[in-house]
């Protein structure tokens, strides 16, 4: 099947980052379709968020609405038979032995971008584009880079196929994050991920901070809150030049 240059398959959570990877590649793309995956997690609210976050989306804008395409959400659960992790049991979230927070989850993003690129394959979509990041990251070893570039080797190679991971947030720090959100969107697209996207581990969506509904306190919330402060800091400091 012939993959065509101006379609991408976004792997979409309902979190900040893949909502602003979704924007990015609403903004290049002519055809874009999203890909989910229920995987047994203990924040299963981020399945409800992407749901609406979708809706928004197709009510920002009436382009992006033409552009964006169907939905998938997988079933996962195979994750929670291979052994607790700090995001599908209720495990402690800790730095462990390994050296990795217990918040990672064993070949996680190798079997999403897998799945997604046998969508892709049969979807005859060309761009896989995802919103892992090694500069503020987990220490997840599968968000880096390297992991990426061999990922889209093997893929190539066992699909027989010439598709490209993309990953718009790689070399981006959380309040650099915020910043592309709003150079794609302005202060619209900002208000819908923080209403309306989830990030934090323990699924609370209660209180609403200046940074969106979380904990507050979980490596994810703290992370999110952190590039927020430091991106409206920047932002505050352009308006007053």
């Amino acid at each position: 099947m012939e993959h065509t240059s101006d379609s991408a398959l976004v792997v979409f959570s309902g979190g900040q980052d893949s909502t602003t990877c979704l924007a990015w590649a609403l903004s290049r793309f002519q055809r874009v379709e999203t890909i989910g995956f229920d995987y047994g997690q203990r924040h299963a609210v981020e399945l409800a968020c992407r749901t609406e976050v979708l809706a928004r989306l197709r009510a920002y804008s009436a382009d992006w609405a033409k552009r964006l395409g169907p939905d998938s959400l997988l079933s996962l659960d195979v994750f929670q038979q291979l052994g607790e992790t700090a995001l599908t049991h209720d495990v402690k979230i800790s730095m462990t032995a390994s050296g990795l927070p217990s918040t990672f989850v064993p070949g996680r993003n190798l079997i999403f971008m897998t799945l997604a690129a046998a969508q892709a394959y049969r979807r005859g979509i060309k761009h896989l584009v995802t919103g892992v990041c090694e500069t503020d990251f987990s220490g997840y070893p599968d968000c880096r880079d390297d992991t990426m570039k061999a990922l889209q080797v093997a893929i190539n190679l066992g699909m027989q196929a010439r598709m490209a991971i993309e990953t718009p947030l790689m070399w981006l720090t959380k309040a650099e994050t915020w910043s592309l959100a709003h150079s794609l969107g302005g202060e619209a697209l900002v208000e819908l991920i923080l209403e309306h996207t989830h990030t934090c581990y323990q699924g609370e969506r209660g209180q609403r901070h200046p940074w969106g509904h979380g904990c507050g306190a979980c490596p994810a919330c703290e992370l999110r809150a952190a590039g927020w402060e430091q991106y409206r800091k920047a932002t505050s400091g352009v308006q007053r030049a």
